[in-house]
């Protein structure tokens, strides 16, 4: 049963047209996903189908009487007032008790006892679970959610798709959260220019599906254009064949009269041609009309960043470093390099000296001992864990017109920050009023912005909930630059990450792949000494002879750094091919050299 029809509907705000034409029918029961470009109309929609829009055209009809449909807003919409008057449902028992099982299984207790001022300090995350509380009190035939997922843990996120695959009423969701997508719609629609176009299944699939429509149409396209210049070609031709015959039709002279059987067939000649041209004319403005357009490529953020490469491939190098506190040695003799575009993890235990070495990379601490070389080109950018540091008073807009007081505008700063999940609302809020997780994201659009080289992240997703991570993983995954990661989160070190540097036992050491494998090498290492333990405590004397499986990969990981020292070395001598013995980094590299070549003899006596 068809529970909602939308006829080309559209909406004007101004001179700025938002929806030109939605088309849907929405069936009872239906789980719908409302996607789209931030700005491409999803929350003007929403309103539509709530009612507190009016359409400028076309038509809402809804085919139920007092049909009742659950708006949640995004927190931002709601204010101290909306929340407190959330309690008028006391007065109904039934809703009352709903409300408050909803909010204390949420995490919010005893809310029907808060006072006045407790609702003018909520977070985000509890207007947010106050406000489907409310909602689901109500009864709803229709939920209409506008990202409700933001600021949800993951015991809400959890606890709101089980409820959702229990409704048995209609839902219609706005969300960027894949995950919840995925888990809570079975029908895309996606608002694209003013426009929307439907995808059968969940989030995944409708990515799968406009990727194979995009495909098929653009294939589609370059055929007709094909066939166009063919036609094209055809119209050339016979242009010139035509005029040919004009020429020869209207010619005059002695012979005229001997000439007129002649003459009346290049008229002829000329009339068929002219008449095929115009066909052919014809059949090119059709297509014009009516044939298959190019499919407009999906939208991607620019985030201004330059293209490091161009400006040499080693930026940062290390050569025989250390670094001591008193009596306490943190590393020594360690000797590592960076080439522009790494991606590199640093990882190693608590008090090992990560940030020591970030400090020193970044001038704020000396080296000890050896020589830490930054390429003179280089410009690099620190972002800390401590988000204190901005001003509690400025606004993140004030904060970013500020960072950019040299340039016409901030239309990038602001597509950046909008992407990063910011509203208009939160764009004017002042620092002091955003979460940690919003804070963090602003200090990251600056650095961002700012085109640095080299980007240092110290828990970059620390205090950032799923979505920003993911988020924060897209936009790190696009920059060119080279990116240093300090983290404890393994999935975002295993997805961004395909080098490290270990610190850790006195030392640093460039780890030639992800952190997978380092993982494996080092859990394979531990079971080879708890196994060599084991048999020496049984057995008094000698090594513990190694399983099949210990063996096998043991071989297989001397034959993989065995790869990676040739390869290196491989690489060194075309560096060092380049340069006279009396360059400044001809020693470094020569001494690396020699380094690779020994462990590269040592390997291949194993």
């Amino acid at each position: 049963m068809t529970l909602l029809t939308i006829q080309n509907l559209n909406k004007q705000f101004g001179d700025q047209t938002v929806l030109k034409k939605v088309d849907a029918d929405i069936a009872a029961g239906e789980r719908v996903g409302l996607v789209g470009m931030n700005g491409a109309g999803k929350t003007t929609l929403a309103n539509l189908i709530f009612g507190v829009l009016q359409p400028d055209g076309g038509k809402l009809t809804y085919h139920a009487a007092n049909l009742r449909i659950g708006y949640l807003r995004q927190s931002t919409s709601y204010t101290v007032h909306s929340f407190s008057g959330m309690m008028g449902l006391v007065d109904e028992e039934q809703g009352n008790h709903r409300f408050l099982e909803v909010s204390s299984h949420l995490g919010l207790r005893n809310v029907k006892d808060w006072e006045e001022a407790r609702f003018s300090g909520l977070s985000g995350g509890e207007k947010t679970k106050l406000a489907i509380a409310h909602i689901w009190a109500s009864k709803p035939d229709i939920l209409l959610l506008d990202e409700p997922t933001n600021h949800l843990d993951f015991q809400g996120v959890d606890w709101l798709l089980e409820e959702l695959r229990a409704f048995e009423g209609t839902t219609i969701i706005i969300s960027h959260d894949r995950y919840f997508l995925d888990g809570a719609v079975d029908r895309i629609i996606e608002l694209q220019d003013g426009m929307s176009v439907e995808y059968a299944g969940n989030y995944t699939y409708f990515r799968e599906e406009k990727e194979r429509r995009y495909a098929s149409q653009l294939h589609k396209f370059e055929e007709q254009q094909k066939y166009e210049r063919k036609i094209e070609a055809e119209i050339n031709r016979l242009k010139n064949w035509s005029a040919k015959a004009h020429r020869e039709a209207g010619k005059k002279g002695k012979m005229a009269e001997m000439r007129a059987g002649v003459k009346e067939f290049y008229r002829s000649k000329a009339k068929a041609m002219d008449k095929q041209i115009k066909s052919r004319l014809h059949r090119l403005e059709k297509i014009d009309l009516e044939g298959v357009k190019k499919p407009k490529e999906e939208a991607k953020v620019a985030f201004g960043w330059e293209n490091p490469g161009k400006r040499g491939r080693r930026i940062i190098e290390a050569s025989r470093i250390g670094k001591s506190f008193g009596e306490r040695t943190l590393f020594q003799n360690s000797s590592f390099y960076l080439q522009r575009g790494e991606k590199i993890g640093l990882i190693g235990p608590n008090g090992a000296g990560k940030t020591t070495l970030i400090e020193m990379i970044t001038g704020r601490q000396p080296v000890d001992d050896g020589e830490l070389w930054i390429s003179p080109t280089a410009r690099v950018a620190y972002l800390t864990q401590d988000v204190s540091d901005l001003a509690g008073n400025r606004s993140a807009l004030e904060l970013l017109q500020e960072t950019f007081a040299m340039r016409e505008d901030v239309s990038q700063a602001r597509t950046l920050l909008a992407n990063m999940g910011f509203d208009a609302a939160m764009l004017s809020k002042t620092i002091e009023q955003l979460s940690l997780g919003e804070r963090t994201r602003i200090k990251l659009a600056q650095l961002i912005l700012q085109e640095q080289d080299v980007l240092i992240l110290d828990e970059p997703t620390n205090h950032l909930d799923l979505a920003s991570r993911e988020q924060l993983e897209q936009t790190l995954a696009s920059y060119d630059g080279t990116l240093i990661i300090v983290s404890h989160d393994r999935y975002l070190i295993e997805k961004l990450c395909d080098k490290l540097l270990i610190i850790g036992e006195g030392a640093i050491r460039r780890w030639e792949s992800g952190y997978r494998d380092f993982i494996v090498r080092k859990e394979q290492e531990e079971a080879d000494a708890a196994e060599g333990k084991k048999y020496r405590a049984g057995e008094g004397t000698g090594a513990a002879p190694l399983s099949k499986e210990s063996k096998r990969r043991q071989k297989q990981l001397l034959e993989e750094e065995l790869l990676l020292v040739t390869t290196r070395i491989a690489l060194l001598l075309g560096e060092i091919s380049m340069l006279k013995p009396t360059d400044s980094h001809y020693a470094a590299l020569d001494a690396e050299l020699r380094e690779h070549l020994a462990k590269k003899k040592s390997l291949s006596a194993k």
